[in-house]
């Protein structure tokens, strides 16, 4: 590890002298050190599945809008737009002071301006079969081919949908949905991938895969401060990829990196206490942030009755479903298992954070015991007789969480087998809707409560979206397909609480607990963002030397 970082370190000393030549200078420059658990697969963004990969890509590219810190979509290349009055048209008028980051196929090797045509080459490239964009689902159901891309001039951009959909614009601050440039995408091909082109922050400079990822602070950006200064204030960003993740922790430690995100249970105990708070150990010693996180953690129950699979299981009775979410101490299971970092699962399936969330609006589960039991009996199992063991199948890094609820549930007489199974596989398992109960979370893409209820809508069942509970309710459709009509944001939530309380009277799944965003961070670094997406924003980072 200590040669890993020697060699990383000399390596960007290396960087920074072949770009300046007054050496006295570089002691002054600012590097952010972060560290990846997970290798990416690419830096393009039309393949930016993988959460680390929107991390790097949040600071390589630029869409049309962004988010800020209260998940509000506000302007980012698209100064303003308009929408027609039938929904269907939306019209963005972009800035004229962006430009891509400099590349050998541009003219003269330097960026041009970023113009309308741009974005419809971009988005054309989400659904053309022969890129495959992991993001194809962006727009695959929305429009009706590259067409509805259109540049008029230079600086106006329309799309045009098939359908309304009132929660576009939070829709296109997804990473996926970031500017290219034609010319160098089309230069490089797949190996795009691994020479990355963009307008953002900061830009491209260094990549040896699964050791050390660097970029440099882009000179030329576009964004300004309220003062006037240009973003970004860092002068680069370099990244390692340390798998283990008590080794990572021991880095930030020793300062070797600035920012930690998330606190593994290997050593949660160490740093919090019950309460959440910060050990005595370490008080003083780094700074700690916390803010609720769009990702509702749960467990789905199969209810689609003409499964086989379904048709043998306690799981298809509502009330078997009911007894379960009644007979889980969700309180004690935050405290003393996630040191108070996430906040109990009374409400709906949507999390807190999300704009709309109000904390009453649903009507979800609480701790009841002896309700559960009565609805055990009502079922024909008094207090679990007869009643066939379910299995639970969960991956490795929740066997503890998953061990907890068997023991609540079989404290009021329902017996469970924990099936303990690799990522890939369970998520294959649930795919095929190989499994009856099943542990899962939902983090949410853009921050409409919209991302959260399509789990449940009947025309996304497998093998078609994400409803792998096999849920099917005619009134909760009806209401789904009348929000993509409703513009008004405080209208839509209300529809949005209405369908979230109509599921979660059904109890296709048992809502655990909404997560909570956790960051470390070195007692030198300020300006850092907390946002419910748990994007990674640096370009207001400062690091004091």
């Amino acid at each position: 590890m200590n040669k890993l970082i020697t060699y990383l370190f000399l390596l960007f000393a290396i960087q920074l002298c072949s770009c300046h030549t007054n050496t006295s200078s570089n002691q002054h420059k600012t590097v952010f050190n972060i560290n990846l658990e997970e290798g990416l697969t690419s830096l393009d963004p039309a393949f930016c599945r993988n959460h680390y990969t929107i991390w790097m890509d949040n600071q390589l590219y630029n869409g049309l809008v962004q988010i800020d810190d209260s998940l509000k979509t506000i302007p980012c290349i698209a100064k303003s737009w308009e929408t027609s009055a039938d929904g269907l048209l939306y019209t963005f008028h972009l800035r004229n002071d962006v430009y891509f980051h400099d590349d050998p196929h541009f003219v003269g090797g330097k960026g041009r301006r970023t113009i309308a045509s741009d974005f419809a080459y971009s988005f054309g490239r989400l659904i053309d079969p022969k890129v495959a964009s992991s993001g194809s689902w962006i727009f695959s159901d929305k429009v009706k081919d590259k067409s509805a891309f259109l540049a008029p001039n230079d600086s106006t951009f329309q799309i045009k949908l098939k359908q309304p959909f009132a929660p576009f614009l939070s829709l296109l601050t997804a990473q996926y949905c970031s500017v290219v440039p034609k010319e160098v995408v089309e230069f490089y091909g797949k190996d795009f991938r691994s020479h990355p082109v963009g307008t953002g922050p900061f830009r491209f400079k260094y990549w040896k895969e699964g050791e050390v990822l660097v970029f440099l602070k882009n000179e030329h950006y576009w964004e300004k401060d309220n003062k006037g200064n240009r973003l970004p204030y860092l002068d680069a960003i370099r990244s390692t990829f340390i798998a283990d993740k008590q080794t990572s922790f021991l880095e930030f430690v020793k300062k070797n990196i600035d920012f930690l995100n998330d606190i593994d249970g290997s050593y949660r105990d160490d740093i919090l206490t019950k309460s959440g708070k910060i050990t005595q150990k370490y008080k003083g010693k780094f700074i700690l942030n916390t803010a609720p996180y769009l990702n509702t953690i749960y467990l789905g129950m199969l209810v689609d009755t003409t499964l086989p699979i379904v048709k043998k299981s306690p799981l298809k009775l509502l009330k078997i479903r009911q007894a379960i979410n009644y007979a889980i101490d969700r309180e004690k299971m935050i405290k003393y298992l996630r040191n108070s970092m996430g906040t109990p699962g009374y409400e709906g399936f949507v999390p807190e954070g999300m704009p709309g969330f109000n904390g009453t609006g649903v009507k979800g589960y609480t701790y009841d015991p002896e309700k559960a039991r009565c609805l055990l009996r009502d079922a024909g199992y008094p207090n679990g007789k007869n009643m066939p063991e379910i299995t639970l199948a969960t991956t490795i890094g929740y066997r503890s969480l998953i061990e907890y609820v068997q023991g609540q549930l079989e404290r009021v007489g329902i017996k469970t087998n924990v099936e303990i199974t690799q990522g890939a596989s369970l998520r294959e398992l649930i795919s095929k809707n190989g499994i009856n109960f099943f542990y899962g979370s939902w983090i949410a893409d853009y921050p409409d409560a919209e991302n959260y209820l399509s789990v449940f809508y009947s025309k996304n069942k497998i093998p078609f979206g994400p409803n792998y509970t096999g849920f099917n309710n005619k009134k909760f459709d009806e209401l789904f397909e009348q929000t993509y009509q409703v513009k008004d944001d405080e209208k839509r939530f209300a529809i949005y609480r209405q369908m979230d309380n109509l599921m979660m009277e059904q109890s296709p799944v048992v809502v655990l607990y909404y997560d909570k965003l956790v960051n470390l961070y070195q007692n030198n670094i300020s300006g850092y963002s907390l946002n419910g997406q748990n994007l990674l924003v640096l370009k207001r980072v400062v690091k004091r030397l």
